[in-house]
């Protein structure tokens, strides 16, 4: 393993379809502006509930990514 340094950021991805889509929407909008993302590590997963069924996903991730040196 190299000598790199890390920083992470903590972002929250929807879905109305399941907790891995909401989870692949963060990286996916992550992606557009963060270089060299490394990990992720989900911190919380919670629901929206409309007409007693599951309306809606959410999934909070923490994505590691290492700076430029």
């Amino acid at each position: 393993m190299s000598d790199n340094v890390y920083k992470s950021i903590e972002l929250t991805g929807s879905s109305e379809v399941s907790q891995e889509d909401a989870v692949r929407k963060a990286i996916a909008a992550a992606a557009k502006t963060v270089k060299h993302m490394r990990w992720f590590k989900v911190t919380g997963t919670r629901g929206h509930i409309e007409n007693n069924e599951i309306a809606h996903w959410q999934v909070t991730v923490k994505i590691g990514f290492t700076l430029d040196n």
